[in-house]
């Protein structure tokens, strides 16, 4: 459940309480996405030693790997996993559509070849919500179609309301089977257009959701199009439901979504960075593994207080990266991983002291965009 303690004065940012069976957390948070039930790179020791509050894991990846009887016959997702807090299970969706070559969508749901082995999978709305139920996460998420931009209006239609349909039929299989207290959040879809979101958005605030995610948006629509059909979402939704921006997650893009009023964020960008042998800073990216940091004596950060930076300097990182030692990637997302966490923290802090707008302006004048 959600509720919202803290509205900040100037804008739409906000504080809030999201309370799930398994934790309770303020937002506006961070999940780190353990797409196969694992932060590439951290193990559940280390993110609570941080301090994440929850996880992302992506239901049609262990549908696949390691698969669902696994996972029950350990005793649910969390014990699986050894990480007792929330979990949101993705439906998959994105993953799905991703493999336009080799999915078929139909009102029924869709049918597509595993990325791994090449087997067909015929997964209805239903069939997806299951997984999840049989999982045994904190927050399921059913199954949406997601159109990349550009798109037709009559593509976006479509998508649009099959994802209205898809959301119904998984919300009265979710209720008829839901019994371990776990909450269901809707997608909301209609790319760019005002009418269409409208429209989603009329038919799914129906279903008495516990959380409304954004998708559709960040697909490869300009900026502007983007945050005018997201203050219209946050808008036209109302206070009393946590926004969820699925798959959001530059420092400089998120604070920007905390403008408008969302309140949750997943991304794959501290791993994925680390694993390229990136850092997120203060003062931008930078990206370690190259040769000026080689003779580099400083932190990651210099403002950053984890173990990393109090423990390394760049060009001992640098030289764990180009001799391909783990270690390296480790340490990188580390980092990465604890900036978000006070990243989230700085901005939480900000919103509680009404000086929201400024902590907004003095971070995007010192960090630098790539």
């Amino acid at each position: 459940m959600f509720k919202v303690i803290k509205k900040d004065k100037d804008t739409k940012a906000r504080i809030g309480v999201f309370e799930t069976v398994h934790n309770s957390l303020k937002t506006p948070s961070f999940f780190p996405v353990a797409t196969q039930a694992a932060v590439k790179g951290l193990s559940v020791r280390e993110l609570d030693e941080i301090g994440i509050d929850g996880l992302l894991v992506n239901a049609y990846h262990i549908y696949q790997r390691p698969g669902l009887e696994v996972i029950k016959k350990c005793g649910g997702l969390h014990k699986f996993m050894n990480f007792p807090k929330t979990i949101i299970t993705d439906s998959g969706g994105y993953q799905i559509f991703s493999l336009e070559r080799l999915r078929k969508v139909t009102d029924e749901g869709v049918t597509f070849q595993s990325h791994i082995d090449g087997k067909t999978f015929f997964l209805s709305p239903e069939e997806v919500i299951k997984i999840q139920l049989d999982a045994e996460s904190s927050v399921a998420v059913p199954l949406d179609e997601c159109v990349k931009f550009p798109v037709t209006l009559e593509q976006a239609t479509e998508a649009m309301e099959r994802t209205i349909a898809w959301a119904r039929k998984s919300k009265s299989y979710f209720k008829q089977n839901n019994s371990k207290k776990q909450l269901f959040f809707a997608i909301s879809q209609g790319s760019v257009h005002k009418d269409l979101r409208k429209k989603c958005l009329d038919e799914i605030l129906k279903l008495e959701l516990d959380g409304l995610c954004v998708g559709g948006l960040s697909v490869g629509e300009p900026e502007d199009l983007r945050y005018n059909i997201l203050d219209f979402i946050t808008g036209y939704s109302g206070d009393g439901l946590l926004r969820y921006f699925m798959g959001y997650g530059l420092p400089h893009d998120i604070l920007e979504a905390v403008t408008f009023g969302v309140d949750l964020f997943d991304c794959v960008v501290p791993t994925r960075f680390a694993r390229t042998g990136t850092a997120i800073t203060t003062d931008g990216v930078i990206v370690v593994r190259n040769l000026p940091y080689a003779l580099d004596e400083n932190p990651l950060d210099k403002d950053c207080f984890c173990y990393v930076c109090r423990s390394y300097c760049r060009a001992y990182i640098r030289h764990l990266i180009k001799v391909n030692e783990i270690l390296g990637i480790q340490l990188l997302t580390y980092h990465n991983i604890f900036w978000y966490k006070h990243f989230m923290d700085a901005i939480k802090k900000s919103i509680e002291e009404e000086r929201f707008l400024k902590f907004k302006k003095d971070f995007l004048t010192r960090f630098k965009r790539t």
